[in-house]
């Protein structure tokens, strides 16, 4: 069930009045049977593997804190991220690993014919894997006290509004919050429409409308050259953030209605000005989730500068995995990589370069935030791509400034309506950034009425109204 679709918004309704009808046990049963309804909507055979990452790692927790035997721990420790990466794994990179292993095969002159499947890869199951795995971790860490009533557990990893794109909720912010019985509250509900509403537009406003652009040019990017090239991904950056924060901002503000605090998965991400900053913005819940759960565990930036590198590359590396079984993903996270140990090596010479050169903070802004968002561009080239060589094409061809001409530009209304949505979107994050904006806004009805009031009208004259699935639905 998608969030931009009419059947949400019927389901939604029913919800709304059913979970503030009822209490305790009763309440926590209507979030699970509605939530396995959301995701079944799609395909029910699927519900299978969250009942049985719930079961094991409700089983898994409780029995991990009856011992304090660190050989039986580590065996439920154990337990919990087999299956999870066992079921992750299967669906998701199966066919990955044995088209990888022939192509390998090649390179020495063997052919081979592995057998590949046709595997469905089940919706937000790399979200709710982590969700899950992060608490069967805490508990072995004895950071977490495990869940006693398995109805709660069960709705903390399936309840509907991140469950299948985040954010990635933790149990230690969410299992708290499922234990208390929220009251209707009109100020959560005036907070969580607003989030909402601007969750809508970046969605279906935003990022469905530029897609036709981006699409176009991707999608055969041997037609174009490097001014429509560099537009299609100037745009996709703005498509994938709208697609992605609108989703976050949507699940949170659902949230908000409904009494519960998820925290905030974007924060204007380009304002960045380096890439260690970018990362705090991007994605949050799943950057902080491989900080503590992988950067961490593999020393962090305790062990010597080099090891920090290493670790920052294994991380990296693993989150553009985590994000598509392809080349161009792991691409796409060893470039981000890159980029965090060359920032690592830069700071002490930019440092001495301050100490003597005075250089006004609003400059050295103004340079870094369009250098950190032209490289993140370069970034999303391979993850937006078909594949591998289309990617490179792409590059070669968005390098090639000779052929770089307005007049070789895509539908100049196309251009010239993505780029208002855009300039639109910089504008508001930019009175975020600097002003609180969205903080500020309930306490002055006439600017929070009239702000509203645009946003929706933006969103119904520039919107694309065909239900298009969010990006990270695949991944």
């Amino acid at each position: 069930m998608l969030f931009n679709s009419a059947v949400f918004f019927i389901f939604f309704g029913i919800f709304f009045v059913l979970y503030f009808l009822t209490r305790g046990k009763l309440r926590l049963f209507v979030m699970l049977v509605s939530s396995y309804v959301f995701y079944g909507w799609w395909d029910w055979r699927f519900l299978s593997l969250i009942a049985i990452s719930t079961l094991v790692d409700y089983w898994a927790g409780r029995n991990m804190a009856r011992t304090d035997e660190v050989r039986k721990r580590k065996l439920l420790l154990l337990l919990s991220l087999t299956l999870n990466l066992g079921l992750l794994g299967f669906f998701k990179y199966f066919n990955f690993f044995i088209e990888s292993t022939a192509e390998f095969l090649t390179l020495f002159g063997m052919r081979a014919n592995l057998p590949t499947l046709r595997i469905i890869l089940p919706v937000g199951i790399s979200f709710y894997t982590f969700q899950t795995l992060s608490y069967t971790i805490d508990i072995y860490r004895h950071q977490l006290e495990p869940e006693k009533s398995l109805l709660r557990f069960a709705v903390f990893v399936a309840f509907f509004p991140q469950l299948v794109a985040g954010p990635i909720v933790r149990a230690r912010l969410l299992l708290p919050q499922l234990r208390v019985d929220n009251h209707f509250d009109w100020n959560r509900l005036q907070q969580g429409v607003t989030l909402v509403i601007w969750g809508y537009f970046l969605k279906v406003g935003l990022a469905d409308s530029v897609a036709v652009l981006v699409d176009a040019v991707y999608g055969q990017p041997r037609l174009f050259f490097s001014s429509a090239l560099i537009t299609g991904t100037v745009f996709y950056a703005f498509q994938i953030y709208g697609d992605f924060c609108g989703y976050s901002s949507i699940a949170i503000g659902i949230a908000r209605m409904l009494g519960f605090d998820f925290g905030i998965n974007f924060n204007k991400p380009y304002f960045a000005v380096s890439f260690s900053d970018f990362w705090k913005r991007w994605h949050i819940s799943l950057s902080s989730w491989l900080r503590d759960y992988l950067y961490i565990p593999l020393g962090g930036n305790r062990s010597g500068k080099w090891k920090t590198y290493r670790n920052l590359m294994l991380t990296m590396l693993l989150g553009g995995l985590w994000h598509g079984a392809a080349m161009r993903f792991i691409i796409w996270g060893g470039l981000h990589g890159i980029f965090l140990v060359v920032q690592r090596l830069s700071q002490k010479p930019s440092q001495w370069l301050y100490e003597r050169v005075f250089i006004p903070k609003i400059i050295r802004k103004a340079i870094a935030i369009p250098l950190v968002f032209a490289l993140v561009c370069i970034t999303w080239i391979f993850f937006r791509a078909g594949n591998l060589s289309e990617a490179m094409l792409i590059l070669r061809k968005v390098f090639r400034l000779n052929e770089f001409s307005l007049l070789t530009l895509p539908p100049k209304i196309d251009v010239l309506k993505g780029s208002l949505l855009i300039a639109f979107v910089i504008v508001v994050d930019w009175l975020d950034e600097h002003y609180d904006f969205f903080s500020r806004l309930p306490s002055k009805p006439w600017l929070y009425v009239s702000f509203l009031s645009l946003v929706l009208w933006l969103t119904f004259f520039f919107g694309n109204f065909f239900a298009n699935a969010f990006i990270y639905f695949v991944f």
